[in-house]
């Protein structure tokens, strides 16, 4: 597939193509909390179950070593994808909640102490502040906060002060709330420059964009499958292999040991020390083969496609309704991503994700697992609508539409 075709791509996406409700055709709005799984990743992992599944690096015959291989062939991929220096570097975990406890709970641990500062942003979702917070209450660190500007960016005109004696600066690549997109390399090195490390969240980012985390110079990069086109079930956390080494791990249990005796343990390498008991392998196959997924449609690709789109739905929305609706992010769609939080007329947002439910237009409302964000933007919850590569105009009018048809059911 060399060219983006957005019809052929949801063609390769059964749940897009063949399921209806009530007649109807299903409009997919909500790939920021989970993506949609093509063809390629549902044969990938039904062949696997049903032809080479067995345990994985503790048996020696034949069928063990082929899994073996194939769930190696998934972290492949992923450093293939971010441009990682080594597939050593990529660990697997469940999500990218346990890599952000993983990070704060590890590396926190054996590199914090009373007085540390870490720095977040206002954007940040709970998954890279209730970590934080809970090294915080554990070794009373201080957390500062970066905060936004009107239109939804990060403010950064006091960064130097805020990092000012920082042991580490996390931050979202891509704000699952505003859509929008801080600049990653530039806050990299400016935690560098004070000496801090740099944390980045890139689930957002990543399913939608070219990811090159050397160019990014960042320390830790987490991301999951699910919002990429693979499975549930399999997170990936990058980092430096110097950091990944100096850390002790995060759990024990079989897998992640060199050896064990009556007096203590010591650890496999990198990744297998983070990596404790039976893995997500079949998970594993699906997310090699959303990858290639991914690349052969092209990340660049992708981002083109969503950045015509993200301007047609803010175009449509705010032309439609005006000052009926509020969508909260930046206007320029060089830095966000299709990710629309808005609230609309005096409607709660849960009333508004019924009434699109009706006209089978899937949305999220709520807070988005970002409630300091929601206290920023003054609001208690929002609706969410989030578009990925098999989104096309005509989703956008199908949302549209159903928001007009809020009228007919609460008097507007």
């Amino acid at each position: 597939m060399n060219v983006f075709d957005v019809g052929a791509v949801r063609k390769e996406f059964p749940l897009l193509t063949d399921r209806t409700i009530d007649d109807g055709r299903l409009v997919y709005l909500d790939s920021g909390n989970t993506s949609q799984k093509p063809r390629k990743v549902i044969d990938a992992m039904t062949s696997f179950m049903e032809t080479s599944y067995a345990p994985i690096n503790r048996s020696s015959y034949r069928l063990a070593g082929e899994a073996t291989e194939a769930y190696e062939a998934g972290r492949i991929a992923i450093a293939r994808l971010i441009n990682a220096p080594s597939a050593d570097e990529v660990v697997f975990t469940k999500n990218a909640s346990e890599e952000m406890n993983l990070i704060a709970m590890a590396w926190g641990r054996a590199n914090l102490a009373a007085g540390d500062v870490v720095v977040l942003t206002e954007m940040e979702h709970h998954a890279n502040i209730v970590p934080w917070q809970m090294l915080a209450q554990e070794r009373g660190i201080e957390i500062r906060w970066i905060g936004l500007t009107p239109d939804g960016q990060l403010d950064l005109s006091n960064l130097n002060e805020l990092l000012d004696g920082a042991k580490v600066l996390s931050f979202t690549a891509m704000s699952n709330v505003l859509g929008t997109i801080p600049p990653t390399k530039q806050l990299c090195a400016a935690a560098h420059a004070v000496g801090a490390v740099a944390v980045v969240d890139a689930c957002q980012f990543v399913p939608h964009n070219v990811t090159d985390v050397q160019d990014w110079d960042a320390d830790f990069v987490a991301f999951s499958s699910h919002k990429m086109c693979g499975p549930t079930g399999i997170g990936m956390l990058w980092a430096k292999m110097e950091i990944l080494d100096a850390m002790p791990p995060f759990m024990g249990g079989g897998n992640m040991i060199d050896t064990v005796t009556f007096d203590g343990f010591t650890t496999a390498p990198v990744p297998a020390k983070f990596e404790p008991g039976t893995p997500a392998i079949t998970e594993a196959v699906g997310l090699a083969a959303a990858v290639e997924f991914l690349e052969d449609i092209g990340l660049a690709n992708i981002r083109q496609h969503e950045m015509a789109l993200t301007r047609y739905t803010l175009d449509t929305l705010n032309g439609r309704f005006g000052d009926e609706i509020t969508i909260y992010g930046p206007d320029n769609v060089e830095i966000r991503g299709g990710v629309f939080s808005f609230t609309f007329r005096d409607l709660h947002p849960h009333d508004v994700s019924q009434v699109l439910d009706e006209k089978n237009v899937c949305v999220r409302a709520g807070h988005h697992c970002a409630k300091p964000l929601m206290q920023t933007l003054g609001v208690n919850a929002t609706t969410r609508a989030s578009v990925y590569l098999y989104n096309d105009e005509a989703d956008i009018d199908a949302l549209a539409d159903g928001l007009d048809g809020a009228s007919d059911i609460f008097g507007f």
